[in-house]
């Protein structure tokens, strides 16, 4: 009744890269012991670029696929499709009436986005942070895993909801920033001062949850290095290698001074090898999951029926609040 409450999702845009895996999904699985924990599927956030209608309904589906294989349990969490909880945009149009143009305009990542989306400058683009700012709200979220390209985010959703707090007494929970005490930050293997991303263009640079092993390894042994061969932590002079390090570290739960131990002496070609074959094992058994529950679309309706009645639940009662106390009948 006491433990606090963790909201946190993924966009439904394509298969889950290595990245969210070690970054987000593995440590969601560990908080579901100790907070109450709601994750979505935000495929309306996917809304601000085009997608195949048939393609982004496969890809949510997919994707709570993954969720569950990777060990999220609907018994200790709450699982749910953002669009079938209607609320999530009810509450949006409202906070969109509380956040100003100014603040908006100021988010790097609607500049970032807007330079890869050239040709579809949407207002939802505009928009995003208060819909994300929705999601959490809803929930009375305390905690909201973030990486520092959401802290923004996270930072709009508080000012928005003090400045509706202060017009209509307590409403909102003030929501704090959750970092995991193990948050792996993976890069891509081809660039690897950039973030891993399910989007990346460049071949090779992403490691998806579903690649074959014989994929993973290829990807491994064309990863970007140096001219050293030496195993050796070091960002700035190494990213390549120090990527590789994390990755493995990451899933042996070895620190960086152990991994360079292991493989003093040994060269790239080795190492790279090992980190493939690490990431390989680690996720056979998620492949072998995800086989089997995309084969059961019943079971998965089940789910996503199941938790988007509970969601609903709740979002309600943080709706009709708002409601009443702006004066809506």
């Amino acid at each position: 009744m006491n433990k606090k409450v963790i909201l946190s999702g993924v966009q439904s845009t394509g298969n889950l890269t290595l990245g969210n895996y070690l970054g987000a999904i593995s440590n969601w699985k560990k908080m579901q012991e100790d907070y109450e924990c709601n994750y979505m599927i935000a495929n309306l956030h996917t809304l601000t670029i085009r997608n195949n209608p048939e393609t982004l309904r496969n890809n949510t589906l997919n994707l709570l696929a993954l969720y569950l294989a990777a060990g999220i349990d609907p018994k200790k969490s709450n699982i749910f499709i953002q669009s079938q909880v209607p609320e999530h945009a009810e509450l949006n149009w409202v906070l969109n009436c509380y956040t100003y143009v100014g603040e908006l305009s100021r988010m790097t990542q609607f500049k970032d986005k807007s330079a890869k989306h050239a040709d579809n400058i949407n207002s939802g683009l505009f928009t995003y942070p208060v819909l994300m700012a929705a999601d959490i709200l809803l929930y009375q979220a305390d905690l909201v895993p973030v990486g520092e390209d959401q802290r923004q985010h996270l930072e709009i959703t508080r000012d928005i909801a003090e400045r509706f707090n202060n017009l209509y007494g307590e409403t909102f929970k003030m929501p704090e920033g959750y970092i995991p005490k193990i948050a792996a930050r993976i890069m891509g293997l081809q660039d690897p001062t950039s973030k891993m991303s399910k989007s990346s263009s460049i071949p090779n640079d992403s490691i998806f949850l579903n690649d074959e092993p014989d994929v993973i390894m290829s990807k491994f042994k064309k990863a970007v290095t140096d001219s050293e061969n030496i195993v050796r932590y070091d960002t700035e002079n190494k990213p390549g290698i120090s990527n590789l390090i994390s990755i493995y570290g990451a899933i042996s739960g070895k620190t960086n001074a152990e991994v360079e131990k292991e493989f003093e002496g040994k060269g790239y070609g080795d190492f790279k090898k090992a980190v493939a074959e690490c990431v390989i094992e680690e996720l056979r058994p998620l492949q072998t999951k995800y086989k089997e529950l995309v084969s059961n679309p019943e079971y998965l309706k089940q789910i996503y029926v199941e938790g988007a009645n509970k969601a609903k639940e709740k979002a309600e009662k943080t709706l009709k609040d708002v409601y009443s106390k702006i004066g809506l009948v």
